[in-house]
This record gives structure tokens, C-alpha cells and sequence, in this order.
């Protein structure tokens, strides 16, 4: 009894710290909006961004260092599917999401264009800064 106690107190102390934290997170980086006379939009997006992709980017860099570079685009790959999934997810349950068919008809392109050069740049098994240039065009 007492071996499955001490996870379950950890796993419910890491939740309470991790709200607690967030909750502070975000009055802090509305304080600090408001101390600058700076968009809370700009604070969302660089603060709070860069915030939220903390932990993927010491994970990918930790990966890379190590020479794991697998780990490192699966994750980056992984966190993006995932992110982009459950904000469109949310949005369309709260608000369906209208997309004009004429944009759908032009972005496609790009889309594929995108997954294609990934998939070329992927293709010889090794990503090298040269790579990284080409992939950020």
C-alpha cells in the first residue's frame, strides 16, 4: 500500500504546483502587459509562446546534443500535430470554423509543397544545418 501512496501523493503535488504556477504565469504576464502599455496579444504570443515551447525545445536540444536527432524532429513533429490539433479542436466544438474555398484551393499547394521538401530534406536519413536553412524558406 504505502510503494503506491508516495507516487499518488507526487502525481497530485506536481498537478496542484502546475496550476498553481500557470495561474501565476498568466497574472504575471498580464502584469507585465499592462506595466509596458504593450497588447496583451503581443504578450500571448511572445511570453507565453515561447513559455509553452520551453520544455519541447530542452528536449530537442538535450536530443540533438546527445546526437538523438530522431527524438529531437519527432518531438518538434509530435508538439506541432498536437497543438495545432487541439486548438482547432476547441475552436471548431466552441465556434465551427468557415474556410473559404478559394484560400483552400491556393494554401493546398503550399501545404504539399511544404511536406514535400520535408520528406526530400528526411529522405537520406541525416537533418544538417544546411538542411535546417533550406526547411525554414
Amino acid at each position: 500500500m504505502i510503494d503506491i501512496l508516495l507516487p499518488i501523493i507526487a502525481l497530485l503535488s506536481g498537478f496542484a504546483l502546475l496550476i498553481w504556477s500557470a495561474d501565476e504565469f498568466t497574472e504575471n504576464g498580464a502584469k507585465i502587459a499592462n506595466i509596458f502599455k504593450i497588447s496583451p496579444l503581443i504578450i500571448g504570443l511572445l511570453i507565453f509562446g515561447f513559455g509553452t515551447s520551453a520544455p519541447e525545445i530542452l528536449v530537442s536540444g538535450l536530443a540533438a546534443w546527445e546526437g538523438n536527432t530522431g527524438l529531437a524532429i519527432g518531438n518538434a513533429i509530435g508538439s506541432n500535430i498536437f497543438n495545432i490539433a487541439l486548438v482547432l479542436g476547441i475552436s471548431a466544438i466552441i465556434s465551427p470554423i468557415e474556410v473559404d474555398k478559394n484560400i483552400l484551393k491556393k494554401e493546398w499547394i503550399f501545404l504539399m509543397f511544404a511536406t514535400l521538401v520535408a520528406g526530400l530534406l528526411l529522405f537520406d536519413g541525416w537533418l544538417g544545418r544546411a538542411d535546417g536553412l533550406v526547411e525554414m524558406f
